[in-house]
């Protein structure tokens, strides 16, 4: 899949070497994809450079207590859309009742340890 071929349209931030959407299917107020404009492996890092970075601004200036980052690489991972993309979840407290474990609960019998 190409970029031009995505369900993704009108970003809210267009950088050089990616495109920010609002999820469709929010887990959270906020909750953000970093689409690189190249399927390429530094394109993909610099939208991880940036979500961290707003990840980190966001919990600097009190929209939110944490966060987390992550891909589905793979439809064994639940990709659901073929092309490279990164979430970013802005998590507040009381967002769910134990965060604990965070991005183990994809497997949610192995998220407690």
């Amino acid at each position: 899949m190409e970029l031009k071929d995505s369900p993704w349209k009108d970003p809210i931030h267009d950088r050089p070497m990616y495109l920010v959407f609002e999820d469709k299917y929010p887990v959270t107020k906020g909750h953000l994809l970093f689409v690189p404009k190249l399927d390429d492996k530094e394109h993909v890092l610099e939208c991880y450079r940036a979500a961290y970075a707003l990840g980190q601004a966001w919990v600097d200036n009190g929209y939110c207590r944490a966060f987390n980052i992550g891909q589905n690489v793979g439809e064994s991972a639940g990709q659901t859309v073929m092309y490279p993309h990164i979430h970013l979840i802005p998590r507040r407290h009381g967002d769910m009742d134990d965060p604990r474990g965070g991005v183990r609960g994809v497997i949610p019998e192995k998220q407690k340890y």
